[in-house]
């Protein structure tokens, strides 16, 4: 497996803490660092400045969302990062939620996965170099009705540009199989994951005539090392909100894509209850309700034996990168867990 992470430039002092974090990652061995967007600060600036601060890493939009960038402004992007980074950009894009894309950008969240085909179908044409013209139920290039002819851009794409789609809808599992190059997922229960999301994505793969080994399959966790049992449980139940947050906060009141692949993975009742707990107030009452199984069964927390164990799980049920979110409360800490968790990866492939 290779082994990659996830961070958020954020304002401040902490611009050069995640710069520092950024740069150690690489001398660790990581293999992949995304930058995320959420509603906080944007990817492609933060993603220009690691590049430009590192040498071997790969460097992920992780994601940009459909909706605040037209598909070519996304493609322009991407070619620039690529270029500049000398190949080392991957594309991952995702539809995010109604909450942000509405209530934020005020674009309308409807047909996610229409605008998605259609995106990553403009973003191809354009990476490839020719004149843009495009005509879909969602993207029409050039505006129809106008003076404007076909462009292209005026400068090329110099190396190929790895497309990932964050997906945990079945359709946008489909979907990530039959056109992307990798699927970065979250709320992954490996001994679940089968009917909740390879099912779908091996539709995908079958639609486009590719198998598994084409989709490098992205997966991420917290990662933290509990030197034994009783601190595992303190550490199990300072977690609980966090997750009640992503079953009842994440999305909006009737759109909740974490809900959902909880509930397919076997919590279904558990997920309704929490999310109508945190909707009505009760966040702590939301929390009482996560068991100790939700957390660890999606997360790597546990003795350093525990989390080697579960990496092979992870790999065995078909994750290809890991992606690590180490725990830790100052830098130095966070490099220690990530720096062990690479290493444990190592073992469990048998890398020297």
């Amino acid at each position: 497996m290779r082994t990659a992470t996830t961070v958020e430039a954020s304002g401040g002092e902490h611009w050069s803490r995640t710069a520092d974090f950024v740069v150690e990652a690489e001398k660790l061995g990581l293999d992949v660092c995304w930058v995320a967007e959420a509603w906080g600060s944007d990817a492609p600036s933060a993603l220009g400045y690691y590049a430009a601060l590192t040498d071997r890493l790969l460097l992920g939009s992780g994601i940009m969302q459909l909706g605040t960038r037209t598909p070519t402004a996304i493609a322009q992007t991407a070619v620039t990062l690529s270029n500049l980074s000398g190949g080392r950009f991957l594309l991952g894009l995702g539809a995010s939620g109604p909450q942000v894309i509405e209530g934020l950008h005020g674009v309308p969240f409807a047909r996610p996965l229409r605008r998605m085909r259609e995106t990553v179908e403009i973003v191809h044409r354009v990476l490839d170099g020719g004149r843009l013209s495009y005509s879909g139920a969602e993207f029409t290039i050039p505006l129809a009705g106008g003076e404007a002819v076909p462009m292209r851009l005026s400068m090329r794409a110099e190396h190929q540009v790895p497309v990932y789609l964050a997906a945990l809808s079945p359709a946008m599992l489909r979907l990530t199989g039959e056109v992307a190059d990798g699927w970065l997922g979250t709320s992954f229960v490996p001994e679940g994951a089968a009917g909740a999301y390879f099912t779908h994505l091996d539709e995908g793969l079958a639609r486009s005539g590719r198998t598994r080994a084409d989709l490098d399959v992205c997966q991420g966790a917290e990662v933290a090392f509990a030197p034994d049992e009783e601190a595992l449980a303190a550490m199990v139940a300072g977690r609980k909100k966090e997750l009640a947050f992503s079953l009842g906060g994440m999305g909006s009141a009737s759109t909740n894509f974490y809900n959902n692949a909880y509930s397919r993975q076997g919590w279904a009742e558990v997920a309704a209850e929490v999310r109508e707990r945190w909707q009505a107030g009760d966040r702590d009452g939301a929390a009482g309700l996560v068991t100790d199984e939700m957390v660890l069964g999606t997360t790597l927390i546990g003795t350093e034996e525990r989390v080697r164990e579960r990496l092979a799980v992870w790999r065995d049920a078909g994750v290809t990168t890991v992606r690590l979110y180490p725990a830790g409360d100052t830098l130095e800490a966070r490099l220690t867990t990530l720096g062990r968790a690479i290493e444990l990866v190592r073992e469990v492939d048998g890398a020297p």
